[in-house]
């Protein structure tokens, strides 16, 4: 079974109990989540071989998240904690039709202080895929931490996967657009909306904003289209093809609770159809089965679903 490791931030989600703006809401549901957090246990719970490399508080919402990423079966040796900064939470706000915006509290949080070296060359070279996203390179010293693993991963011949997951309130100090264009160099692999691509300069459709990050460096790109599908592109140099090769898939139709993670589920997904060596219009559908699965529930990890239940949710 190949071995897969995720790094990046994890952080407490505060759901609303009802749509609307944020200034309106009386409660909130506290639950684990970030984007590498949710990647990292969708593939756990598809069975994958999966560890998670991030750093939360020594503080209660950092016990909450250990707890959490215990309790998915992912080990907890490369979960650091750190006594000199708190956890990062994220308040979501959920319109009407399920789509959501996000306040983050992230001001020199745990995550953001991540340091190169800690997953040893001795550790990494065990992986055979390494996931990272844009948003461990919006600050230092955790933006060097993710560009040397995944430099270092691709010295292993590793698959490094990237996110360039656009969060416009999140960036002050560095550039996305810098950051962005920094991760696709670095990557193999590239999952992305087409919002993401225009906040990161590019325009076109799937297959024009595909082919140029390939300009880039990756040999495969997956295009996330919400209630659209997705699309992949590949060149010859993928290793699920011979050829260059372009595929789509038309998604899955649900009425959807909650889209928070479904980017992220379907991230979870293709990694784990490629990774097992499936071929590309595999990774598609089943990346688009496990996200349209995760909007039937609220939240985004406790959402994620199990791969007997992206089963019989395929089988209807």
């Amino acid at each position: 079974m190949p071995r897969i490791l995720v790094a990046g931030e994890t952080l407490i989600d505060f759901i609303p109990d009802a749509p609307g703006p944020l200034a309106s809401v009386d409660s909130f549901d506290k639950r684990a989540g970030g984007a590498p957090a949710n990647v990292a246990v969708g593939l756990a719970r598809l069975d994958a071989d999966v560890d998670f490399w991030t750093r939360v508080g020594d503080d209660a919402f950092g016990d909450f998240l250990v707890e959490t990423l215990a309790d998915e079966g992912l080990s907890g040796e490369l979960v650091e904690r750190d006594s000199e900064a708190q956890t990062t939470l994220a308040f979501v706000s959920l319109g009407e039709d399920a789509d959501r915006e996000f306040s983050f509290y992230h001001d020199r949080t745990a995550d953001t202080r991540m340091e190169p070296g800690t997953v040893d060359d001795d550790e990494l070279a065990d992986y055979d895929w390494v996931h990272v996203d844009v948003l461990s390179l919006d600050t230092e010293p955790s933006r060097d931490a993710v560009v040397d693993l995944a430099e270092r991963a691709r010295m292993t011949d590793s698959i490094v996967s990237f996110d360039p997951n656009s969060r416009p309130e999140r960036w002050g100090e560095f550039s996305y657009v810098e950051a962005a264009k920094q991760g696709f160099r670095l990557a193999d692999v590239v999952k992305a909306t087409p919002e993401d691509l225009r906040e990161a300069g590019f325009e076109g459709d799937a297959a024009d904003l595909a082919r140029q990050l390939c300009e880039f460096g990756p040999h495969t790109v997956l295009v996330t289209l919400g209630d659209e599908g997705s699309y992949a592109y590949a060149t010859a140099d993928a290793p699920w093809a011979d050829e260059e090769t372009e595929v789509t898939h038309d998604g899955y139709s649900v009425d959807p609770v909650d889209t928070t993670g479904a980017g992220d589920a379907f991230t979870a997904g293709a990694i784990a159809a490629l990774s097992e060596g499936e071929p590309l219009s595999e990774a598609l559908a089943f990346g688009n089965a496990v996200a349209a699965t995760t909007t039937t529930a609220g939240g985004a990890m406790t959402a994620l679903p199990t791969r007997e239940a992206v089963r019989t949710f395929r089988e209807q």
